[in-house]
């Protein structure tokens, strides 16, 4: 039997959701073991002076529990 944590990030992108929901997973990859599952949960985009400057990927991460015992 397992338990997993969930945490949410938000990735960031001057080119593409995908690309700001990827950098928020390998990001988070760096620091936490056994990933398993990500799912984006929103999308927006930062706006300066009627343009896009900045694509967001808010993500939902999930990797194993391992507390103490």
């Amino acid at each position: 039997m397992s338990a997993y944590t969930i945490v949410e990030l938000v990735g960031t992108s001057p080119n593409s959701w995908e690309e700001a929901a990827k950098e928020a997973v390998e990001t988070a990859g760096k620091s936490l073991r056994d990933l398993r599952i990500a799912e984006v949960t929103k999308t927006d985009m930062r706006i300066e002076n009627g343009k896009v400057v900045e694509y967001r990927a808010r993500v939902k991460l999930s990797f194993k529990y391992e507390g103490g015992n």
